[in-house]
């Protein structure tokens, strides 16, 4: 009885992912790194040059070309003609913006694993981007914070353009601490350069500190992800919760109670700017679909107040003592809108239970942003007295 003859199995190579040689920068360096997440790119090997013959011959180019040609896999910006931007945004994307924008939910779903289609995809794909790859873009694409005409009259008092993870990819550009031996080959001879006595490969060189650029950015960007899906996407439905029943907690709904810690900031604003009555000092920079979706829609009719103070427990434990957070101005502010009373500022103990009248205090902040009771009744307590001070 004859066999059927079994099949080969055709062999294909990964794709090959090309850019540019020469100084990197922070965009490509994580677009690389974002194409390497995704099962078919994964083993693929990457190509540095500004050769068009050689470019031509990569499955997927990015920064460099000239194309912006998503069915065939180009995506660079540089073009005069290029204004792509991220849905609901007005920030010019980067190579790394480009990529986020066409395999960003692909990524965030086999790194969370949910479904490519499921709504909290959706929702982190808008969250990261605002949060992390917009100001990689702006910086790529030369686009200020601010407007030049409003910081005009303002002068820095320091200098942080140095701790930035762009100026940290600048870096690596000139690290001579990562050395390449050189091949040994005849061809690979003709390119090296000798440095102290050790025989190197400049472009072996260049190429590894962009991969450590790459990992830089890249590993960064995971912890981005990591923390939002396992923390800031589970504290939305924490934090609505505690946002419609505030006024249980205080009449005009000044406070705001967690039975455990919770990252509130964030959902905070976000479900203020949503409400009807709310402010024009809140933080609005909620995503559309945030801001659209059933949940941040779902907040109380009432005229209310701005929450000034949030309450909380150090940990899950029992015994835990128990904070008193003042609500920061916006998400990016170190004022308070309500900070605890000047008065309380700076003690501790003893001395500001004796100060506050209120039993149990540990501390209050010098700047009273914060404040600590040894349980949770005593800092309603702090909270209570500070409302009306």
């Amino acid at each position: 009885m004859s066999s059927s003859p079994v099949p080969k199995r055709v062999k294909t190579s990964p794709p090959l992912v090309g850019t540019h040689n020469g100084h990197f920068h922070a965009d490509e360096a994580l677009a690389v790194y974002l194409l390497r997440l995704l099962p078919a790119y994964t083993p693929s090997a990457l190509l540095r040059t500004r050769d068009p013959s050689l470019l031509s011959t990569c499955h997927t180019v990015v920064d460099v070309g000239g194309e912006y040609d998503p069915p065939n896999n180009r995506y660079d910006h540089h073009q005069r003609t290029f204004n792509t931007t991220f849905p609901a945004r007005s920030t010019k994307l980067s190579s790394a913006g480009l990529v986020y924008l066409h395999f960003g939910r692909a990524i965030i779903a086999q790194r969370t694993g949910l479904p490519p289609d499921a709504k909290d995809v959706d929702i982190l794909w808008h969250k990261l981007y605002r949060e992390f790859i917009e100001a990689i873009d702006a910086n790529d694409n030369g686009i200020p914070v601010y407007a030049s005409a409003d910081t005009a009259a303002l002068t820095k008092r320091f200098n942080d353009s140095g701790i930035t993870l762009s100026s940290l990819v600048s870096d690596l550009n000139n690290d001579s601490s990562i050395s390449i031996p050189a091949p040994p080959s005849t061809e690979a001879e003709a390119e090296t350069a000798t440095t102290n006595g050790t025989v190197q490969h400049p472009q072996a060189e260049e190429d590894a500190r962009f991969l450590a650029a790459s990992e830089l950015m890249g590993t960064s960007f995971l912890r981005k992800l990591a923390g939002h899906h396992s923390s800031w996407l589970p504290a939305r439905s924490t934090v609505l919760a505690a946002y419609e029943s505030r006024f249980q907690d205080d009449a005009q709904g000044r406070l705001l109670v967690f039975r455990e810690p919770t990252p509130w900031k964030d959902h905070l604003y976000t479900f203020e700017s949503s409400s009807p009555s709310s402010s024009s000092s809140s933080d609005t920079t909620s995503s559309p679909s945030a801001s659209n979706d059933a949940d941040a829609i779902k907040v109380s009719q009432q005229k209310q107040q701005q929450v000034l103070y949030v309450l909380y427990p150090e940990s899950a434990s029992p015994s835990a003592k128990w904070r008193v957070q003042a609500v920061p101005l916006n998400k990016e502010s170190f004022e308070s809108r309500k900070p605890l009373p000047e008065a309380w500022r700076g003690l501790r103990d003893e001395e500001l239970s004796a100060k506050s009248g209120v039993p149990g205090c540990v501390f209050v902040h010098a700047s009273g942003f914060i404040g600590g009771n040894v349980g949770e009744e005593g800092a309603r307590e702090m909270a209570r007295r500070a409302l009306e001070m």
